[in-house]
């Protein structure tokens, strides 16, 4: 699914001043996300380190668990920022929760400069395991 330039200007601004609220003290690296859910709601997160780095969160899964909690169960889009020269794509844990709630979802990351990816979590998470494995 694609979504529209209006909504994508929107998104990437979201996640733009998400990134900006990030608590990374320990890896300095602030990331900020926004997702579109298919009732056209944008959700917005950031990532949230811990002195305990297992308990830490992505903004990826901050902004989709918020999404979750306001009763969005659909991603259809998801932007991720970091404030870096090149653009960087969800990890492995952030993948695996995109397809559990937009397992056709577009997925956009941008940075600082110009540079962008642009995919479908399909070719970021091939084969991937979800709900209907466990039917």
């Amino acid at each position: 699914m694609s979504v529209d330039a209006s909504q994508l200007a929107k998104l990437e601004t979201a996640a733009r001043r998400a990134s900006q609220r990030a608590y990374a003290p320990y890896s300095n690296f602030a990331v900020g996300a926004a997702v579109l859910t298919a009732r056209g709601r944008i959700f917005s997160g950031c990532n949230v380190e811990n002195a305990s780095y297992g308990l830490c969160n992505c903004a990826e899964r901050t902004a989709i668990f918020s999404a979750v909690a306001a009763g969005h169960r659909e991603i259809t889009c998801v932007v991720v920022h970091t404030p870096t020269a090149t653009a960087t794509a969800p990890c492995g844990a952030c993948r695996q929760v995109i397809y559990e709630f937009g397992p056709t979802a577009q997925v956009i990351s941008t940075c600082a400069n110009k540079a962008r990816i642009d995919t479908t979590i399909t070719r970021l998470l091939p084969r991937a395991f979800g709900p209907s494995d466990l039917a």
